[in-house]
């Protein structure tokens, strides 16, 4: 079937957003490689018991049905775990369907959202559909947040939001509580934490949300939990203000595969502690076996993430991200679009196997 073309196209295209047409989707290319380091996964599957367990109850449910139009075992999992009241809870088909409703329930035009970055572009990706201003503040030349400048951007934007990706993808730093606490008292913003990565290391600002009412929360379940493939995250805020943001929330977010999935997960949290200590092992290993490289530079990192600069003059990280992945089958990457991250390159952290091949291939590409 012919797909029709111009004038028509045009006439139709007209009605989109002008915010929209200006930016520019996120995507990511498809590879299918030996070894997979590029999207901050487990390298590890849920136990094979829990699995079996958990496939024997999803098959008795009538698959007909619609879930439940409210996520209940899996919000007071969430509940039991954080010590959060169930009406402050918002779980959601992953973190990013969550970031969608709290920016959809608060941005619009003549609005402002502060943004640290380089950091995760779907912020600002969400933040520019809904016709908001984003004010981008820049990290230092070491990737550290500029506690100041966000404050001080923040002011002076009178901004709605401030989103804190901490630890931070791609860069691997963290805010300290703190910075955390001077940057929500000293602003009027809703403070938006985002900690996919906290399992791995930085401060846990749950303990905050009491007594700040400005504060949000952000967790998923595609890292340290081990369910990329499912799709869960929860937000943690006021009642008042989670109740608000779930006017923005699609009904039925959540398939019963995934509530149920996540619930148990969560409650079962301890058979995946061993998984997490060794990620975090293996991270500090790499980490150390990278700096002793010549040729690249290499950032700390709280997260399961490692970010790192080519530095060599007759070598980029477009020729080492191909090396690693016709040589070594190894699929890092590539961040170099990123505002201030020319000639750097993301590897996850693997199993041991995978980040010996991993680092096998950098010794052998910088000798």
């Amino acid at each position: 079937m012919a797909v029709v073309a111009g004038r028509d196209v045009e006439e139709a295209l007209r009605h989109v957003k002008a915010e929209v047409r200006k930016l520019s989707a996120y995507t990511l290319r498809h590879y299918d490689p030996p070894i997979k380091l590029n999207q901050n996964e487990s390298p590890y599957d849920l136990p094979t018991d829990l699995k079996r367990s958990l496939w024997a109850r999803l098959a008795d449910r009538p698959w007909n049905r619609y879930p439940p139009f409210v996520a209940t075992d899996f919000i007071s999992a969430v509940s039991e775990v954080t010590g959060w009241p169930t009406d402050g809870v918002l779980v959601g088909n992953g973190s990013n369907e969550l970031i969608q409703a709290l920016l959809a329930t608060m941005i619009e035009p003549g609005r402002s959202v502060i943004i640290p970055e380089p950091t995760f572009t779907l912020y600002r990706l969400l933040a520019g559909v809904g016709g908001g201003t984003v004010v981008g503040v820049p990290l230092d030349e070491q990737l550290r947040f500029r506690v100041d400048a966000i404050v001080s951007a923040a002011r002076e934007s009178s901004a709605t939001i401030v989103v804190l990706c901490t630890p931070n993808n791609p860069t691997g730093g963290s805010l300290t509580r703190e910075e955390i606490e001077r940057i929500h008292d000293e602003t009027g913003a809703i403070i938006v934490l985002d900690q996919a990565y906290v399992e791995f290391g930085g401060y846990d600002a749950i303990q905050l949300l009491a007594e700040r009412p400005r504060l949000i929360v952000l967790r998923t379940f595609s890292k340290a939990m081990a369910l990329a493939g499912l799709r869960a995250g929860y937000l943690l805020g006021h009642p008042d203000l989670v109740r608000e943001i779930s006017k923005a929330k699609l009904p039925y977010n959540l398939n019963f595969v995934t509530e149920t999935v996540a619930a148990e997960v969560l409650r079962n949290r301890d058979l995946l502690a061993a998984q997490i200590e060794e990620m975090r092992t293996e991270r500090d290993r790499v980490l150390d076996a990278l700096g002793r490289m010549s040729g690249i530079t290499v950032f700390p990192s709280d997260a399961n993430f490692i970010l790192y600069r080519v530095d060599r003059v007759d070598l980029d990280q477009k020729a080492v991200f191909q090396s690693l992945l016709e040589n070594e089958g190894v699929l890092v990457r590539d961040v170099s679009g990123y505002k201030m991250l020319e000639r750097c390159l993301r590897v996850s952290v693997g199993s041991p196997a995978e980040n010996d091949a991993f680092l096998s291939g950098m010794a052998r590409i910088l000798a």
